[in-house]
């Protein structure tokens, strides 16, 4: 169980809910948004508890906005609408503000995103009793000389999705990783992800200017 906060659904389901709105219309907009606001509490009860002051929990608590709205909708959304539904929440213009931080075409842009995961790692290295459930990361900073890796070899999403029956929705939730990155100025260069099957989800960020990367 992970606890409960509206945080994350207050800043997302108005935008999930205007893009509903916009492909099925205002009613189906309504019912599967009231449905959807208790599955997805429903489904934090049921995940694995990493922390909900894990700096990672904020995965979860977004990504399961999406999938509390998929299974709500009772399969009258397919996949694919899916993805453009989270590609349209995506395109809220306050997330654009990110790229003015974080800019990955910058030393200091890679610097930023490389200590944002290194202290990720480090709260989980503090808080042990949530290292079997949560990401973990490994990195290696020798192996591209541009950018920034790591990878994971768990994923509690990855987890339940799997339990769930919810592995065909999983990669949508994935392909925002690519999203996340374009706020950054980044592109994100994957070879493997948990949820397609690999033993890792990696990730290489490199500036998105950055031709040939090495």
């Amino acid at each position: 169980m992970l606890k409960y906060t509206c945080k994350y659904w207050n800043i997302l389901a108005p935008l999930v809910r205007k893009s509903l709105k916009k492909h099925y219309g205002k009613a189906f907009a309504d019912k599967t948004m009231t449905k959807a606001k208790a599955e997805y509490r429903a489904m934090l009860e049921r995940v694995d508890d990493i922390g909900a002051d894990n700096p990672m929990a904020s995965n979860i608590y977004m990504n399961f906005v999406f999938f509390a709205v998929y299974k709500a909708a009772n399969g009258k959304i397919t996949i694919k609408a899916l993805r453009t539904i989270a590609h349209e929440a995506m395109e809220w213009k306050p997330l654009r503000l990110i790229g003015i931080f974080v800019n990955a075409n910058k030393p200091s842009g890679i610097r930023s995103i490389r200590k944002m995961m290194l202290k990720n790692a480090e709260w989980l290295e503090k808080h042990q009793k949530y290292k079997n459930v949560s990401w973990d990361f490994n990195f290696d900073e020798n192996k591209h000389r541009d950018g920034y890796y790591y990878h994971f070899t768990q994923c509690p999403l990855n987890n339940f999705a799997r339990r769930e029956g919810l592995l065909d929705v999983l990669p949508v939730m994935c392909d925002m990783d690519f999203l996340t990155a374009d706020l950054m100025h980044a592109k994100l260069h994957r070879e493997n992800t948990l949820a397609g099957g690999g033993k890792i989800c990696d990730y290489w960020y490199v500036g998105d200017k950055v031709n040939n990367p090495k």
